[in-house]
């Protein structure tokens, strides 16, 4: 028995796709040959990885468990790949890398010209999703996450901090009166996550030492669009400066209760999945934002080709 790589790849473009058909559309061939390679696979293996009926597939057992066997053939072979352009000399082909909204257009967007430069034989592929996603099922190589990792089956390393501050425009200031203290914010409009909740605790402490928790006039899933938001005279917001330090220089957004914050710094990580040896694509990403985020964290919205 054989397995083939086009057939490993058709099994788990179907599986991270859900139907032959959209398999067929991301693989862009037919779906007489996807169902042909599927087969095949099957043949070669004498079990049946997929169930199918007329409105859906679904995994069975043996489907579940070489499901991660597939995906991590595929893997070493294209690292296997990737250190052998490296030994040439050069890094090629696709890197998908994923943000948050707010890093990504801030910080990441920025960097690219750099890298690009550097590596211009890599494509990239840049993504955004506010919450944590599956790097496997996404098909994403390298992610760039906010705040505290727990999840082990990732590697990673640390890429920086992010300092967390109240912020408000002149506008909404002058109209609704500059806050001086945590009581105060119960006479204002704030603006805070719709999820995770943990985002809407702020670096301040009630006088009685508790930690202050608002319930959001208006809420959003993203950072960016609660940025946006403070812009237009709406409300406080409590942000990051990667995202907010233009803004505070050029005296679009003032710091809010600078007096009473707590330091609060975020981590911000590369996370990537485990595997024997990393992809030499990923590593020449990480160490390029590392290096590029070596400067104070106030600039990095201003970073570009290094």
């Amino acid at each position: 028995m054989k397995l083939a790589l086009d057939e490993l790849s058709v099994f788990l473009a179907v599986v991270d796709s859900g139907s032959l058909t959209a398999a067929a559309e991301r693989l862009g061939q037919p779906v007489s040959t996807i169902s042909r390679l599927l087969a095949r696979l099957e043949d070669k293996l004498q079990t049946t990885l997929l169930r199918r009926t007329t409105r859906r597939l679904d995994l069975t057992d043996e489907g579940h468990d070489f499901v991660k066997d597939a995906r991590a053939i595929l893997e070493s072979v294209r690292v296997a790949e990737d250190r052998a352009m490296e030994r040439r000399g050069q890094l090629a082909g696709p890197l998908r890398v994923d943000a948050v909204t707010p890093f990504m257009l801030h910080v990441l967007v920025p960097l690219m010209p750099g890298y690009r430069a550097l590596h211009p034989k890599v494509e990239l592929n840049l993504s955004s999703n506010e919450g944590f996603i599956d790097l496997l099922e996404r098909r994403v190589d390298l992610a760039i996450r906010i705040g505290e990792l727990k999840d082990s089956t990732l590697y990673s390393r640390l890429l920086g901090h992010s300092r967390i501050r109240l912020l408000a425009s002149p506008g909404y200031l002058r109209r609704r009166g500059v806050p001086h203290t945590v009581a105060d914010l119960a006479q204002h409009e704030l603006l805070g996550f719709s999820e995770p909740e943990i985002l809407n605790q702020w670096p301040l402490l009630h006088p009685d030492g508790k930690p202050v928790r608002i319930t959001p006039t208006l809420a959003s899933a993203s950072g960016e669009t609660l940025r946006q938001l403070a812009l237009q005279d709406m409300g406080i917001v409590s942000i990051s400066d990667f995202m907010s330090a233009l803004d505070v220089s050029a005296g679009r957004l003032v710091e809010v209760l600078p007096q009473l914050m707590q330091e609060k710094l975020k981590p911000i990580h590369a996370v990537y999945y485990q595997h024997s040896t990393v992809s030499a694509k990923i590593a020449s990403m990480v160490n390029y934002l590392a290096e590029a985020m070596r400067v104070p964290e106030t600039v990095w919205p201003s970073l570009t080709t290094r």
